[in-house]
C-alpha cells in the first residue's frame, strides 16, 4: 500500500514465458498488494511459469480475445478484488517495473488520477531501439490527437499505465474494442470524462522477446487512432454518437 491505498499490478500476457520472471522480480512487492496475470491463450508455457514464480491471481482465456480483451479481464478482476490503484504492466519486460512506486505515489496522494509512462519524454524511445517508422508514426498520431482532443500529451501509445479506482469505475472500458486500439479508446474516454493524465519518463527496450505488432497491424492501429480522435472531437462538440463516449 501507499497512503492506505491498495495497489494491484495487472499483467496482460501472451507468450510471455521467457520474460515473465524478470518482469515479476522487479515489481516492488513491498508496496504492491497483489499481482494479476491474464493469459490470452498463449502458445507457450506462460501459465506454468506464472505458477512457478508464485503469481496467485491467474486468469486463463481458452480462446484468444485480443490485446484489449485481455486488459478488460485484468481490470475487471482488479476492481473485483478491491484495488484502489491499478497498474497495467506488459510482462514482456519492455517497460521497467521500477517506475511503479512513482506512478502509484501520484495517484495515492491524489495529485493525478491517471499516470502513464512515456517513451517520448526524453530520448528513451529511439535509444531503446524503437523502429524509426514507429517513432515517426507515434509523433504524427500524437500531434493529431493533441489537436483533436485539446491535450498536450507526449504520446498516447504507451502500454504502461496506472489508474485510480474511480477512473476504472467511471469509464466504461468494457465497451471498447478487443484489439490494440483499446488503449487509445480508453485514454479518449478518460479525457472525455474530464480527468487529467500525468506522464513520467519511461525507458523502453526493444528486443526479440518483447511483443510488437507488425507493419500491417500497425497501419490498422493507426487508422483506428485517427478514427477515435475524430470521433472524440465531433462528440465533444455535440455532433457525434459514438457509444464509447455515451456511458
Amino acid at each position: 500500500m501507499i497512503n492506505n491505498k491498495k495497489i494491484a499490478v495487472v499483467l496482460p500476457a501472451y507468450n510471455a514465458e521467457k520474460t515473465l520472471e524478470k518482469t515479476y522480480a522487479e515489481i516492488p512487492h513491498d508496496i504492491v498488494d497483489f499481482v494479476i496475470l491474464t493469459d490470452d491463450s498463449s502458445k507457450d508455457n506462460t501459465i506454468n511459469e506464472a505458477l512457478r514464480i508464485g503469481i496467485k491471481h491467474i486468469i486463463r482465456h481458452h480462446q484468444n480475445t485480443g490485446y484489449g480483451g485481455n486488459q478488460k479481464s485484468c481490470y475487471n478482476k482488479a476492481v473485483e478484488l478491491g484495488a484502489d490503484i491499478v497498474v497495467m504492466l506488459h510482462p514482456d519486460y519492455q517497460y521497467t517495473p521500477k517506475l511503479i512506486q512513482s506512478m502509484c505515489w501520484l495517484i495515492a496522494n491524489e495529485v493525478y488520477p491517471v499516470v502513464i509512462g512515456s517513451r517520448i519524454l526524453g530520448k528513451g524511445a529511439l535509444k531503446g531501439g524503437m523502429p524509426l517508422y514507429k517513432y515517426v508514426a507515434n509523433r504524427f498520431l500524437t500531434l493529431f490527437q493533441n489537436i483533436m482532443m485539446n491535450q498536450k500529451l507526449s504520446e498516447y501509445h504507451t502500454g504502461y499505465r496506472a489508474f485510480s479506482k474511480e477512473v476504472l469505475k467511471n469509464v466504461n472500458y468494457n465497451i471498447n474494442s478487443d484489439d490494440f486500439v483499446f488503449d487509445n479508446q480508453m485514454l479518449a474516454q478518460i479525457f472525455f470524462k474530464g480527468y487529467e493524465v500525468a506522464e513520467i519518463t519511461c525507458p523502453t527496450k526493444y528486443f526479440d522477446e518483447a511483443s510488437s505488432i507488425n507493419v500491417r497491424r500497425s497501419i490498422k492501429y493507426g487508422m483506428g487512432v485517427l478514427s477515435v480522435s475524430l470521433s472524440y472531437f465531433f462528440n465533444k462538440i455535440g455532433f457525434g454518437n459514438n457509444k464509447i463516449f455515451k456511458t
